[in-house]
């Protein structure tokens, strides 16, 4: 578990890594590049998820569990909000469920800390999660991705999935998903790819996005920008911060 910079979690927490790709909206992961800087570094974990293509890094699609740092939220005494598997997905289809409930076990028992869980494979976490070894956790909230109206078909997927908190990250955003349907859905993340090839986030976007937030009640994270220099765009939306929370916090 680590420390993060990002805005709407206070640490990370991987016991799964490696990836796919999935859709559009992986293209340019910031995990797929911190991945192979890890392995660069010598850290055994991360070593052979990467390759390049094209000049970028991807994933290879090996999975690969970290019975090591399962038990690492037990000993953390303060409480934190726990992003859980910021390098992976926990809902892939390659980590067994009997993994995902020795996590579930975990998270159970450390109801001081309160853990996101963001999937791309929302149908798969309804699937596991409809079983009845996963209780629904008030400390656990779930979500997923998406990042453009190609992928607006997980806002269904999600209703689905058994959760005290659901919500939606619409990072990288990079097209309108004003036909989407945000009831049901607790909280809702936006925010611009960065990186050297990141792709454009218009303002109307966000601005459709909010709109449906306040039309279904869900709170508004605004996270940033985005862009090259992502630290200069900043993360003001019509001059002031959306720093949003789901009101069952």
């Amino acid at each position: 578990m680590a420390d993060t910079s990002i805005e709407w979690t206070d640490a990370t927490w991987n016991p799964v890594a490696g990836c796919t790709v999935l859709t559009a909206g992986c293209t340019n992961c910031y995990a797929m590049r911190m991945a192979a800087r890890l392995d660069a570094m010598g850290l055994e974990k991360y070593q052979g998820l990467t390759r390049k293509s094209g000049g970028r890094t991807v994933w290879t699609g090996e999975i690969r569990i970290d019975e090591s740092s399962l038990d690492t939220p037990r000993s953390w005494a303060k409480p934190r909000k726990v992003f859980v598997n910021s390098m992976s997905d926990l809902f892939h289809e390659d980590v067994p469920v009997d993994f995902i409930y020795r996590v579930w076990a975990v998270m159970r028992e450390t109801p001081h800390h309160t853990y996101q869980i963001l999937s791309k494979r929302p149908e798969r976490m309804a699937a596991v999660l409809s079983g009845a070894r996963f209780p629904v956790l008030p400390n656990v909230w779930l979500g997923t991705s998406i990042e453009d109206s190609r992928v607006l078909n997980r806002l269904d997927a999600i209703r689905a999935v058994p959760a005290a908190v659901r919500f939606v990250s619409m990072e990288p955003l990079i097209g309108s998903v004003a036909g989407g349907d945000l009831r049901d859905i607790h909280w809702v993340i936006v925010g611009g790819e960065s990186g050297p090839r990141a792709r454009e986030m218009k303002p109307e976007w966000v601005d459709e996005i909010e709109f449906m937030c306040r039309k279904s009640g869900a709170a508004f994270f605004f996270k940033q920008w985005g862009g090259k220099n992502k630290k200069r765009a900043g993360r003001l939306l019509r001059g002031r911060t959306f720093d949003e929370m789901p009101l069952r916090v």
